[in-house]
C-alpha cells in the first residue's frame, strides 16, 4: 500500500502553536460512520453527545522533559532527545547532530557514551542510574515539543500545557494529545452524568510519532512502546462491553492498548508489556466502538489508524485513499473551516 495514499495538504498557518486558554473550547468535528455525516461542534458539547451507555478510556501517561543539552568532548554542542529506558542505565535517544559510537557527551554533572547506533537511533549508556537520570531531566530537561511547534512560552508554562490534566505515570516523550481537550470540570460533569471513565497507560515514544520512510506502508517497522492495562480496568471494560456499552478510546494510544490486549473471545486480557501494533486498512477493530482524536500529520501511522477506523471491514466503505475516505472528507471540511491542527489543535469524534 503506497504511503502517498495517506497524504493531504495543510497550510502551516493552520498548525496550532499553543493550546486555547480554555481547553474544552476547542472545536470538535463529529464524524458518524454509519450515517456518513460530518458535523461541526465544540469539544464542550461532548457532554451532550455522550450518555451513561458510554465508557471513555484515557491514557494517563505523563510527559517527562526528555530534551537535554550537552557537549562533545571536543566542545561542540549536542541536543539529545531521550526516548526509551532499556535498563542498566542505557537509553534509546535521538541526537542532533548525530553522534558516532564510542563518543561521549558531557552533561551538567554526568556523562553519556554512545554504545551503538541503529540508523538515526543512538543507544546511550549514562554513568548514573536511570532514577538519577530522571531526576536530572526533571531539573535540567526541556519539554519535548514536536518540531512543528515553535513556542515562545516559558519552560515552566510548557511543562503544564504539554500535559493532560489527568497525567499520572511518568514515561512519555510526547503527549497523548486527544486528552488535552478535557478539563477537570468537564471530567467531573461526565462522571456526574453516569459516563464511566477508565485509564490505561501507554508511554508514547518513537512508535507513535516516528515518520514512515518506506514507500510501501506495510513495510514500515513501528517502534515498540510500553503499556499497562491493569486487571481491575480490564474487568470493568469487559463487563461494559458484554453489557453492550459503547467503548470510546480517547486517542490513538488508548486505541492501541485496547486492540493489543484482545483474547480469543474478543475480550481484554490485562497486560504490562511492549506493543508494536501498527493499524492500517483493512484492520478490523475488535474492542473500541468510537474514537476521540486530534488531527494528524499526513503520511503518518496515526492517519492510517483513523483511516482504518472509518473504512472496511469496520464500515462498508473500502479504503482507496485518504482524500476520498470519510475521515479524509472530514479533514477537507476542517481545513476549509480553518480548524486548528496537530498537537495543540482541535479534535475529532468518530462514532
Amino acid at each position: 500500500m503506497d504511503i502517498s495514499n495517506f497524504d493531504y495538504h495543510l497550510s502551516p498557518i493552520l498548525i496550532a502553536q499553543k493550546p486555547l486558554a480554555k481547553r474544552d473550547n476547542s472545536r470538535l468535528l463529529v464524524i458518524n460512520r454509519l450515517k456518513k455525516t460530518i458535523e461541526h461542534r465544540h469539544f464542550s458539547d461532548i457532554l451532550n453527545l455522550l450518555s451513561p451507555n458510554d465508557v471513555l478510556v484515557l491514557n494517563n501517561t505523563k510527559v517527562f522533559p526528555a530534551r537535554i543539552f550537552g557537549k562533545k568532548e571536543t566542545g561542540g554542542k549536542v541536543e539529545v532527545l531521550i526516548t526509551k529506558d532499556l535498563g542498566h542505565s542505557s537509553w534509546k535517544a535521538l541526537t542532533k547532530p548525530g553522534i558516532k559510537e564510542n563518543q561521549t557527551i558531557v552533561f551538567p554533572g554526568f556523562l553519556g557514551t554512545v554504545t551503538k547506533r541503529e540508523d538515526e537511533i543512538a543507544i546511550i549508556k549514562f554513568n548514573i542510574s536511570s532514577d538519577k537520570l530522571m531526576q536530572k531531566l526533571i531539573k535540567l530537561g526541556r519539554t519535548p515539543l514536536p518540531p512543528y511547534i515553535h513556542s515562545t512560552q516559558s519552560e515552566d508554562l510548557l511543562k503544564k500545557e504539554y500535559q493532560t490534566v489527568y497525567a499520572q505515570n511518568l514515561g512519555s516523550v510526547a503527549a497523548p494529545t486527544a486528552g488535552f481537550h478535557f478539563t477537570k470540570n468537564l471530567l467531573n460533569k461526565l462522571s456526574q452524568k453516569g459516563i464511566a471513565i477508565e485509564y490505561v497507560t501507554l508511554h508514547v515514544g518513537l512508535g507513535t510519532f516516528a515518520p514512515i520512510k518506506e514507500r510501501d506502508l506495510t513495510k514500515h517497522e513501528i517502534h515498540s512502546e510500553y503499556f499497562e492495562l491493569l486487571p481491575a480496568v480490564a474487568k470493568r471494560l469487559n463487563e461494559a462491553k458484554i453489557k453492550g456499552k459503547r467503548i470510546i478510546a480517547v486517542g490513538t494510544t488508548s486505541t492501541r492498548v485496547l486492540e493489543s490486549c484482545i483474547d480469543e473471545k474478543g475480550l481484554l486480557k490485562p497486560q504490562k508489556r511492549q506493543t508494536d501494533i501498527f493499524i492500517y486498512p483493512p484492520f478490523r477493530f475488535k474492542f473500541i466502538d468510537a474514537l476521540i482524536t486530534n488531527f494528524h500529520l499526513p503520511k503518518s501511522t496515526l492517519i492510517s489508524l483513523v483511516a482504518s477506523f472509518t473504512s472496511y471491514p469496520n464500515t462498508k466503505e473500502k479504503f482507496l485513499n485518504f482524500q476520498s475516505s470519510l475521515v479524509g472528507k472530514g479533514y477537507i471540511k476542517a481545513i476549509k473551516e480553518k480548524y486548528r491542527f496537530y498537537s495543540f489543535g482541535d479534535a475529532c469524534f468518530i462514532e
